[in-house]
């Protein structure tokens, strides 16, 4: 698998999560949802996720299982997250890294082809999916609405480099099929 492939997310919203539907996880067959937390569930100035997140998570839960994997190394501020959502999770992740992924997954019990991993970052969510031969959704950012100006410029330079690399980013959903990651 080259580096641009390893960069190239399955799915692309043009969107936040919210914008992950019952059809398209039905679409793409899948059984479980890794989820990022900071700047893809809740912005990383905010201590609490937003009604229309909490909402989002029940009408999910009810289809696939669901987990939260951050690189947060603040054990109190993932476990609140995950306690309000009533969630497992794991903090300090270390996302490339593939091994804290791999143990939220076989805590599904699903296989891994039927399980993706969701999040707002490239070289960390994306890279550690498709490593372990995830299905990978990129969303945008959930912005905090009281920020003036951006405060994700490490995202706007890993998609620079990543668009210059090769990988395609539009924002449309791509990828219709499912992708066969063992090859």
């Amino acid at each position: 698998m080259s580096w641009v492939s390893k960069l190239q997310p399955d799915l692309i919203l043009g969107g936040s999560i919210l914008g992950l539907t019952p059809d398209i996880i039905q679409q793409y067959q899948l059984s479980g949802l890794v989820l990022d937390v900071d700047q893809t569930l809740i912005p990383v100035t905010k201590s609490r996720v937003s009604r229309e997140i909490e909402r989002w998570v029940e009408q999910t839960r009810a289809m696939v299982s669901l987990w939260l994997v951050s690189n947060n190394l603040s054990e109190h501020r993932i476990s609140r997250i995950a306690s309000s959502l009533d969630l497992p999770y794991i903090y300090g992740a270390r996302k490339p890294s593939r091994r804290k992924l791999k143990i939220a997954v076989d805590a599904m019990n699903l296989p891994i082809d039927q399980v993706a991993m969701v999040g707002d970052r490239l070289f960390t969510d994306v890279l550690a999916g498709n490593r372990l031969g995830m299905f990978t959704i990129l969303v945008e950012p959930i912005r905090d609405q009281a920020m003036s100006k951006s405060l994700y410029p490490m995202r706007d330079l890993e998609v620079w480099f990543s668009q210059a690399l090769g990988v395609s980013l539009t924002t449309m959903q791509q990828n219709f099929n499912k992708p066969d990651k063992s090859k």
